[in-house]
């Protein structure tokens, strides 16, 4: 039987949760689900509650996207100018094509959600995967400031692309390049253009040497950990038709390679040159196919190429058309 100090602590119980402004039967059931979780302990019950609310802040700790590219983009401001400027390219077309994208809190973002920004914003799957890459490298700094749980772009899948093989250039299209790079501009982008067709060297890696880098007496030419797209050094061969045109026009070594304006230049020595549609890729790809015919060698093509495996040499870099018996190896000469 209840006493009359019982009834005094029910009615005060009552009193204490009618003053919560919520149902009072609401109130109790939450108050008996943290006893349960706290089985039956008021101290553990009231552990349970402050560690649920701790968890709670943490959750609701976010910021919008367009802050969390700025904390991003400062937390790659070492990277090279080149990925900075890919960076802020696409992270701007996200926020430029994707309405409200810009303002939306980072924990909300859904994987699905994401999928639809990459297809809203870029129109090609290489362009996709490449957004999504750097997308990615957004929720990765953000889950790191506690921003969001889990980074949602992992669950969405990058896309397969079917490699299409370049052409490369023939006889008569690579001394009609030489002879107009030659006379272009003092022969001033004569060096960059002989090294990516007779050693292979990306665009943007021969945008990053100097004569310092091109050893004549070792016959290599080096390629640095930061200088090269994958990461990784590497020295790649000076083979003796480009060893005769850098010893004609060497320079002191402190000295670029490219001249100033040189992205400029090219597109105009293109022109020059009677080249209406060129490939980026097109010299690269020729060595590659050249260097095959002559040494028949995958493994070190792949070394001279700086490629992780020779997947990519066998599915797109290689068109050996014409090669063998019409026209003479581009590297013995």
């Amino acid at each position: 039987m209840k006493t009359k100090s019982d009834r005094k602590t029910e009615l005060a119980a009552v009193e204490v949760l009618r003053q919560t402004g919520v149902d009072v039967l609401e109130a109790a059931l939450v108050a008996k689900r943290a006893l349960e979780a706290g089985r039956g302990r008021v101290k553990r019950a009231m552990a349970c509650i402050a560690a649920g609310e701790e968890e709670l802040r943490r959750r609701e700790k976010t910021v919008t996207f367009a802050r969390a590219v700025e904390v991003a983009l400062e937390a790659r401001k070492d990277r090279r100018a080149r990925t900075l400027s890919d960076f802020r390219g696409i992270t701007r077309r996200f926020m430029k094509r994707c309405e409200g994208m810009a303002n939306r809190r980072m924990r909300s973002i859904s994987a699905e959600e994401c999928k639809e920004y990459i297809y809203q914003a870029f129109d090609t799957p290489r362009q996709r995967n490449k957004a999504r890459l750097i997308l990615s490298g957004v929720f990765s700094t953000a889950c790191k400031r506690g921003w969001c749980a889990e980074n949602p772009v992992r669950k969405v899948e990058p896309e397969r692309i079917e490699e299409k093989r370049i052409s490369i250039l023939k006889e008569k299209e690579i001394g009609r390049l030489l002879h107009t790079a030659e006379e272009f501009e003092g022969g001033a982008c004569l060096a960059a253009t002989a090294i990516m067709l007779y050693a292979g060297v990306r665009p943007n890696e021969v945008e990053r040497l100097r004569w310092s880098d091109v050893r004549l007496d070792d016959g290599v030419i080096c390629i640095a950990p930061h200088h090269s797209k994958t990461g990784g050094a590497r020295h790649v061969t000076i083979f003796q038709p480009l060893a005769r045109i850098l010893k004609r026009i060497r320079r002191p070594g402190d000295e670029r390679i490219c001249p100033p304006n040189w992205r400029r230049l090219r597109t105009r020595l293109h022109r020059e040159a009677g080249f209406s549609n060129w490939q980026p890729d097109v010299l690269r790809h020729t060595f590659a196919t050249h260097h095959l015919a002559t040494f028949r060698n995958y493994a070190e093509l792949q070394l001279e190429m700086g490629h992780r495996s020779a997947e990519l040499l066998r599915t797109r870099y290689i068109a050996m058309e014409g090669v063998y018996r019409r026209e003479k190896s581009l590297l013995i000469s």
